[in-house]
């Protein structure tokens, strides 16, 4: 893949400022563009944009095709005569840095709800015509999900392997009975899913416009509490009353000791090369048409995956499994053509590894958080780099460059005050540089390090279940305020427009 010499910003749509308690493809969205563009930036980074489940975690979502419907702006409704300014609601909240994910499904549910009643009555007939194209175009996630979703609400929210066992077996009458009993609440979804996709598209090609690209997110695996476990479980590694026989997780790493229990389900590897791919070419799909660029995530599982057996308490006996990446990535080629990939090949990477993203030419990552550990070797020095990487000052598993440093040693202190002749204040900006004026194509900066936030804003701390993916902007004002000094490195180091 070729990579223009470029740089861009990290942050997830649910970190915007905005009045609903959460980021949105509202004007803030298109406000951010505009800014990045101003700055001279090229890229906008984003995490996966399912809707999220356990943990509002945006790697444990209950769709791998769905859209977060959290991320809904309001004010398009206004644009579409369903509603006045007026009767848009507010959400109120003491804290504006943080996501109250619970209230905020508890203020957005109930006018989502109204709004489709609108769409019901007010729609003209090509908006209902666009609406059922979109039913159609999308059907083959749509209607699983649309009826998983529907089915959720009538279990009291449970995971479905918790519902009545007919209907958690999709037993033939139990579909049908459901399906009708739960036809309006079906459809209500996919208005929710039509809404959502419209919106980011309009927000895609405006960014686009711009002269700004997307970096998506694809994660490996998905929930298990998902519509795809449940309308595919052929496709997992689930025994015959469709709990797993394996999970998956990471060895113990530089995050954690006894490594990462993730718990969601395994592929059933074999059956997905019989039947040519074909789910992960829908998703892979699905996400060539959301985004310019795809990143995977823990790209390691696509040559070796960490298997664990169920019901184990840690990850630490679990055993590497060798993966299809090979015969997957040949089959997307042959289908789909080149695609714009980025492998996150973090952690211990092996030469199977390496082999498996450079035979396909995507490039890896670099983060120079990693740089500065003087008790082991790294390849994580920017004088390391090849051109064929994206270099980050962190990710939004890492802390902030502020928090870090502050909890350095004085070992890695030294090493990185050496390193980079560092030695005063704007510990964020040292690292921003060191990022810019490396070889690597791309440079990549989460919008908490541009602003020199310390640990309270970082976004998630890998291995733990509460307290992750809430920090948000309260508003512009600081990012604002940065644009000059971003735009002078992005230019001084060739990487602006």
């Amino acid at each position: 893949m070729n990579l223009e010499r470029s740089s861009g910003v990290l942050l997830h749509p649910t970190s915007l400022p905005g009045k609903f308690g959460i980021g949105t493809f509202g004007k803030e969205a298109y406000e951010f563009v505009d800014i990045l563009k101003s700055a001279e930036q090229k890229l906008w980074q984003i995490l996966p944009l399912g809707p999220t489940g356990f943990g509002d975690s945006p790697y444990q979502c209950f769709s791998a095709f769905a859209g977060n419907i959290l991320l809904i702006d309001f004010n398009y409704f206004v644009g579409l005569g369903y509603f006045s300014e007026s009767e848009i609601p507010e959400f109120i909240t003491d804290n504006k840095n943080c996501v109250d994910y619970d209230n905020v499904k508890i203020h957005k549910l109930p006018f989502l709800e109204t709004a489709f009643q609108k769409f019901s009555e007010l729609a003209s007939l090509e908006e209902e015509a666009e609406f059922h194209a979109f039913c159609i175009e999308n059907s083959d996630w749509l209607e699983d999900y649309a009826f998983f979703m529907s089915l959720k609400e009538e279990f009291d929210l449970k995971p479905w392997y918790e519902w009545d066992n007919d209907i958690k077996l999709r037993k033939s009458k139990a579909l049908n009975l459901y399906s009708v009993k739960l036809d309006e609440r079906i459809e209500f979804h996919k208005f929710l899913q039509f809404i959502f996709f419209k919106q980011w598209h309009l927000l895609k090609d405006y960014a686009n416009s711009q002269g700004l690209k997307i970096i998506g997110d694809i994660p490996l695996y998905v929930s298990y509490d998902s519509s795809d476990a449940w309308a595919n479980n052929e496709l997992f590694l689930f025994d015959k009353e469709l709990k797993p026989t394996q999970v998956a997780g990471v060895p113990p790493d530089y995050f954690s000791e006894t490594g990462q229990m993730w718990g969601n389900p395994i592929f059933n590897w074999k059956k997905m090369e019989k039947n040519g791919f074909k789910w992960w070419i829908k998703r892979i799909q699905n996400n060539i048409k959301m985004f310019d660029i795809v990143r995977i995530d823990h790209f390691r599982g696509l040559s070796a995956y960490w298997s664990i057996p169920y019901g184990e308490e840690t990850a630490i006996n679990g055993k590497w499994i060798e993966a299809p990446g090979t015969k997957l990535f040949e089959t997307v080629k042959n289908i789909l053509g080149e695609v714009q990939i980025i492998a996150e090949d973090l952690g211990v990477m092996t030469p199977d590894v390496e082999k498996l993203r450079d035979s396909n030419d995507f490039p890896g990552m670099k983060i120079l958080q990693f740089a500065f550990d003087a008790s082991e070797e790294n390849n994580y020095l920017p004088h390391t780099y090849t051109k064929n990487f994206i270099v980050y000052t962190g990710t939004h598993d890492n802390d902030t460059i502020v928090g870090w440093y502050n909890k350095a040693n004085e070992t890695d202190r030294l090493q990185f005050q050496n390193y980079s002749g560092y030695f005063g204040d704007e510990i964020n900006w040292a690292f921003i540089r060191l990022a810019y004026l490396s070889v690597a194509d791309v440079a990549i900066i989460p919008v908490q390090d541009i602003l020199a936030l310390d640990s309270d804003a970082r976004f998630n701390l890998p291995g733990t279940s509460s307290g992750n993916w809430k920090w948000k902007l309260d508003n512009f004002n600081q990012l604002n305020s940065q644009t000059e000094k971003l735009r002078f490195f992005t230019k001084i180091y060739g990487r602006g427009i």
